[in-house]
């Protein structure tokens, strides 16, 4: 396993259907050893902190067996840093196999994967066609963010170790597919909450459609809507919590049986 190229960029401001955006998503490929930090690598910037960066997305990898498949797609010949990553890897794990909360060494930083990219729309503009966000989504090559656990210095031609596994074995390519197809899989969804590995805008998002996907079962169930109410516990406990009001809903609202009246004609 090593690292391919190291890429770096900072933000521009570019013309992207009749209005100026500011992106980040512009890398290149540089030389020698670059100072990796708990945010980012020395050169490297995000421009809408909003939704790209952070410590959770630190630095982004891209596997370089990828590149022959978007060679076949695209029919040319791409430059590494194409899709906005800070490092093209090979030999890495690929989202099928490297699992949330795995850990390498990357020269002489320590990291530990966290998610997966899901691309925006300044992916398009990085390659002037609109529809490569959802193409890209649709192929299953996402690539993924790592955090720094410890800073160092990375550089191309570096060897990558794998010093642990994580316990829960979730793959990155597991986290996507729930995320855009199989959004009924409860029981995965129900996994990726409970895993400390993944970070907590994921599980809230997860949390949010799990408890949504109960609601909406129970309404279906009941025959009326039933309003979305976040709930901190596990699955089970959700479904109590809402149907728990539901019944003394139902309850008060049921007629109640009338009294027998009694007979006082004398006999």
């Amino acid at each position: 396993m090593r690292v391919v190229s190291v890429n770096v960029g900072l933000p521009r401001t570019v013309r992207w259907k009749g209005r100026d955006v500011t992106t980040g998503i512009f890398k290149e490929p540089v030389e020698g050893r670059i100072p990796l930090r708990r945010l980012n690598l020395d050169g490297d910037r995000q421009a809408d902190l909003s939704v790209h960066g952070g410590a959770a997305k630190a630095l982004y990898a891209y596997p370089l067996e990828h590149y022959a498949f978007w060679h076949d797609e695209l029919g040319e010949e791409l430059p590494f840093g194409a899709f906005g990553e800070n490092l093209t890897v090979e030999g890495l794990p690929l989202e099928e196999e490297v699992a949330v909360g795995d850990r390498f060494r990357i020269g002489t930083a320590e990291l530990v994967v966290t998610q997966a990219r899901v691309p925006c729309y300044k992916l398009g503009l990085r390659f002037g066609r609109r529809d490569i966000p959802k193409r890209f989504l649709a192929s299953c090559r996402t690539g993924y963010y790592l955090a720094v656990e410890v800073e160092g210095e990375v550089g191309a031609g570096d060897q990558i170790e794998a010093l642990a596994r994580h316990p829960g074995r979730v793959s990155v390519a597991e986290i996507m597919r729930v995320y855009a197809s199989d959004r009924d899989d409860l029981a995965t969804i129900e996994r990726l909450i409970a895993l400390d590995a993944l970070p907590e805008d994921w599980r809230r998002y997860f949390e949010k459609k799990l408890t949504e996907k109960i609601a909406a079962s129970i309404a279906e169930t009941i025959g009326r809507r039933v309003d979305y109410r976040p709930v901190e516990s596990g699955g089970a406990a959700r479904a109590a919590a809402l149907i728990a009001p539901l019944r003394e809903e139902d309850k008060a609202r049921r007629p109640r049986a009338p009294r027998p009246r009694r007979n006082t004609a004398a006999t």
